[in-house]
């Protein structure tokens, strides 16, 4: 008979409650047993976990590792999927194997390469991988040499913090002086220069920003699943322009998103993303983690967190080829459980959620109370 895996992920984002159906839903039937952790109780995984806790607040990185080897060997957790301090956890790889735990995660070097995202473009454009300009900027007279230098071009100015992760922080240059136009409709990204300016200069601390240009659509993010031998099983594009997406293996995305994923040894489930600068495509980011949208390569009948949890348990999948692209879609939101309220100090052991859409949570006199032990969320 063969045993069911036990899989943990941490604080991680709202929309990976598809990334637990889907190993639920692996194709060889194996049981998965989901465990979750997060900061926020109304976080929609701990509800689709099978096992769930609140996470303990202000632990330092080294504090959470040991929190998490605890976690791991308490639970009898066999891979590990970690993304809130994922940089000090793989650090520790050694130990958690120690505890029977693989971790569904690049090696150390390869994550601190690509949290600098200053670094993470020297580097790739040092293999040859197109990247647009930049300039890291700490401070106001920097921020208006690097907006008129990309001005002068013909290009619109954007910047984010240089470390950061999703679109946290992302704005764009604007001269257009602030007025009612800024406060009709949703908000906006576009910040008039002259308040950033103004920001910069009254704040107690250097910012640390990457300034560059806008980029255009398409929007192509790369999943790939990399190989502790630094080859690639699988890597297939998702697109994006407006509302309308879709999927595609055309090697002007695919290509270079290999040599930095083979290259730097992003092992397991990474994400590498481009968007045009003029008539090619650039780099734009890489997550050394499974995106929030890997789920949707099931429209392509490819189950890529199945895939990699098989790589982290030594079971090598093998070239993963998709049967097919599936047609352009959107993406809407729809209804997820949540654990009942009110809460107690720690979650309980809960039966995982029904994919149902008239699922219930169990009623709250159901939650047995343990002691407790304790994005985009």
């Amino acid at each position: 008979m063969v045993s069911r895996v036990r899989v943990w992920l941490n604080r991680t984002y709202a929309e990976n409650v598809f990334f637990m159906d889907q190993l639920r839903r692996n194709p060889s039937d194996r049981a998965v047993e989901i465990h979750a952790t997060h900061g926020d109780p109304d976080s929609p995984v701990l509800a689709a976990a099978d096992t769930a806790e609140l996470e303990p607040e202000g632990l330092s990185p080294a504090a959470y590792v040991e929190y998490a080897l605890a976690q791991c060997e308490r639970r009898g957790i066999d891979v590990f999927v970690p993304r809130l301090h994922q940089a000090a956890v793989v650090a520790h790889r050694a130990e958690f194997e120690a505890v029977g735990t693989a971790l569904l995660a690049p090696p150390p070097e390869a994550v601190a390469v690509f949290r600098d995202k200053v670094i993470a473009y020297e580097a790739v454009q040092a293999i040859g991988v197109p990247v647009p300009p930049w300039w890291r900027v700490r401070d106001a007279d920097e921020l208006v040499a690097a907006v008129e230098e990309l001005e002068s071009r013909g290009l619109r100015a954007c910047f984010k913090p240089a470390s950061g992760a999703g679109g946290v922080g992302f704005r764009v240059i604007t001269r257009t002086p602030f007025s009612l136009t800024q406060l009709n409709g949703f908000p906006s990204p576009y910040v008039p220069l002259d308040l950033v300016l103004e920001a910069v200069r009254q704040a107690e601390e250097p910012v640390d920003w990457l300034v560059m240009p806008r980029l255009e659509q398409p929007e192509v993010s790369v999943d790939c699943l990399t190989g502790p031998d630094n080859r690639i099983r699988l890597a297939v594009g998702r697109t994006k322009n407006g509302r309308r997406r879709g999927f595609t293996l055309h090697e002007q995305w695919l290509e270079p998103a290999r040599r930095i994923a083979e290259g730097f040894g992003l092992h397991h489930l990474s994400n590498i993303q481009f968007r045009m600068l003029g008539d090619r495509p650039v780099l734009m980011d890489v997550n050394t983690r499974p995106a929030g949208g890997l789920h949707q390569l099931s429209l392509c009948g490819v189950n890529a967190p199945w895939a990699a949890v098989r790589l982290a348990l030594g079971e090598d999948p093998g070239e993963i080829v998709p049967p097919f692209l599936g047609q352009d879609y959107t993406v809407v939101s729809g209804p997820r459980p949540l654990l009942p309220v009110p809460l107690p100090q720690q979650l309980a052991d809960l039966p995982a959620a029904s994919p149902a859409l008239d699922a219930v949570p169990a009623p709250a006199a159901s939650v047995e109370p343990r002691t407790a032990t304790g994005a985009r969320s």
